[in-house]
């Protein structure tokens, strides 16, 4: 008799996903599919605005001349502030997108906080797996749907 389970016993073992989200129980496209990239990227432009607009009117920066630690810690905060409180960051809210955890539910507090700081260094949000979660979404058990 084997032992030995007939399926995958790890999330790395899964295939990939036919479209981003199908391993998650998340529809192609429409509302509640995972939010692509080029939404995504927008909403990080826009959110990194206002922590440059924020820098610039509390530490008296110029748009040319800022100091970009201050304006990552800005920003890092404005997401955890924001995702924690309204499921939203300014810019998600303005193209559409939400997060919640990968069983629906809210973030909660603690998923938000850690998804910023991760999202703070980078380096988790350009690796991505086939259901366009980057590292920082994957630790903090995360998603970014449409609204």
């Amino acid at each position: 008799m084997n032992s030995t389970p007939s399926g995958p016993t790890t999330f790395g073992q899964l295939p990939p996903s036919t479209w981003p989200g199908e391993r998650l129980g998340l529809p192609r496209v429409g509302p509640h599919s995972v939010g692509r990239v080029g939404r995504r990227i927008a909403a990080l432009v826009i959110d990194w605005a206002i922590a440059v607009g924020l820098a610039c009117l509390i530490w008296g920066y110029t748009l040319l001349n800022y100091d970009g630690f201050v304006v990552l810690g800005v920003f890092v905060l404005l997401q955890a502030v924001q995702l924690a409180a309204f499921g939203a960051s300014i810019g998600h809210w303005l193209v559409g997108l939400r997060l919640i955890t990968i069983t629906g539910e809210r973030a909660g507090l603690w998923r938000p906080i850690a998804r910023s700081v991760l999202l703070g260094l980078a380096v988790p949000a350009l690796v991505w797996d086939s259901d366009q979660r980057g590292f920082h979404d994957k630790i903090a058990g995360t998603v970014l749907i449409r609204r």
